[in-house]
């Protein structure tokens, strides 16, 4: 019996303590105090330094790193890695970010800005500097241009493309719609107020906001009631990129102008010689250019004079196929290499616009002769054949010709055709390099 209690006793007192255990177990824990905890915060890094500069006239890129720091045995260690920089790259204005790490007290990154799109970055790593060149993409949109012809081609589009692109970009636009029909228009003498144009071009958009011009898709150009179109066209028999709307090529054997930027001072017919001051047929047609101005070979041909023309003063003359020949007059000089039997190409430097023999200031004055007998260039040269596209490329050819036409004349456009304003069309947002 007494070892029966002790049992007893030993297992009440087991239960006991199991009770204490519990209750102790479910008693809430005490609140702690957030504030009360310590967080180890990570600590700061110190800021990349990053300082800006530009190269300044008569500097050079060794000076703008010494601003920052770098030696002049440093910079030029820093140079000697970048093939990309030559002579022609670097410009005054050119910008350049030099950066720091924590820490450095010398720059460790170099960026300079090799144009708008592209620049390049040099790094110091742990086999000394190295370069790689960078470029920023760009994408392109299509605008379509018309206008109309009151005073000249580069007024029209000046106005016309007013609110599609820049200054700079307007003008490029001329040269580059003038140089497209080169061949079939000289734009200094051929155009008349209430002529039209239209010209669907790309637009491509870079970095920082630049905006330039892109390729001609296609364009179309009204003179006295007469439409020249170019159509962009592969032909595998015809040589050319554009065709007008008959399936011909827009270049052929003869340029229009022998000047690329040109002004026309005089006429083809009777005017009062400037000198001399005799009414006298004109034999030709007179283009005010500044002195030194390129004059270029209106077409391929060989040199059969190239010397003194009493009132001609320095004169050259070309013969070119079919009984034709081109006379360039009171020219500055002549290019190198330009002498009787040298043969040249259409579109080469011959020589350069001046004042010599009965000039009274410079002036290109440019003759077309056929067989002998002068003859206005404006008619002579409209003369000249194109070879078409053959029969079998017609059904190609008139695809190729509906869509320029669809992309030339939108809807939207037709109202605006007549007042010279402008249309942009849907644009097609295509990614560049």
């Amino acid at each position: 019996m007494r070892s029966l209690g002790r049992a007893r006793a030993i297992a009440y007192g087991a239960m006991a303590l199991f009770a204490v255990a519990t209750v102790a177990l479910t008693r809430p824990l005490p609140r702690v105090s957030m504030a009360a905890v310590t967080r180890a915060e990570p600590p700061k890094q110190a800021a990349k330094r990053v300082r800006h500069d530009t190269l300044g006239p008569r500097e050079t890129l060794v000076q703008v790193f010494a601003r920052s720091g770098l030696s002049a045995t440093e910079a030029r260690a820093v140079l000697r890695v970048s093939p990309m920089l030559d002579q022609r790259s670097i410009r005054v204005g050119m910008p350049l970010q030099f950066s720091s790490g924590p820490g450095d007290s010398l720059p460790t990154e170099v960026r300079i800005g090799l144009a708008i799109d592209r620049y390049l970055r040099l790094r110091k790593s742990v086999i000394g500097w190295v370069g790689v060149e960078e470029r920023l993409p760009w994408w392109t949109d299509t605008i379509a241009v018309t206008g109309a012809i009151t005073t000249h081609l580069t007024a029209a589009v000046e106005t016309a493309a007013r609110s599609l692109v820049g200054p700079a970009q307007r003008m490029q636009l001329t040269y580059a719609l003038a140089d497209l029909y080169e061949f079939r228009i000289d734009m200094s003498r051929d155009l008349r107020v209430g002529d039209s144009f239209i010209v669907v071009s790309e637009r491509e958009h870079g970095p920082e906001g630049a905006v330039r011009v892109g390729r001609i898709i296609a364009a179309s150009m009204k003179l006295s009631g007469q439409t020249v179109d170019a159509i962009p066209f592969k032909s595998a028999n015809v040589r050319g990129d554009f065709f007008d709307g008959d399936g011909r090529p827009l270049r052929c054997c003869f340029l229009r102008a022998p000047l690329e930027f040109r002004r026309i001072s005089s006429r083809f017919g009777l005017r009062r010689h400037p000198i001399l001051g005799t009414m006298r047929r004109h034999q030709g047609t007179d283009y005010a250019a500044s002195a030194g101005t390129p004059v270029r070979a209106i077409g391929g041909g060989v040199v059969i004079k190239a010397g003194w023309g009493n009132g001609y003063g320095n004169m050259i003359e070309l013969r070119h196929p079919n009984g034709f020949v081109s006379r360039y007059g009171h020219m500055q000089g002549f290019a190198k290499g330009i002498r009787p039997g040298t043969r040249v190409d259409v579109g080469k430097t011959i020589g350069f616009v001046g004042s010599t023999g009965l000039a009274t200031g410079p002036h290109l004055h440019f003759e077309i002769l056929v067989n002998g007998a002068q003859r206005d260039p404006r008619v002579a040269l409209d003369k000249t054949g194109r070879q078409p596209i053959p029969a079998a490329e017609s059904r190609a050819f008139a695809a190729a010709r509906s869509d320029a036409m669809a992309l030339m004349r939108p809807p939207a456009m037709v109202a605006s055709a007549d007042t010279g304003a402008n249309h942009v069309q849907a644009s097609r947002n295509t990614p560049q390099r």
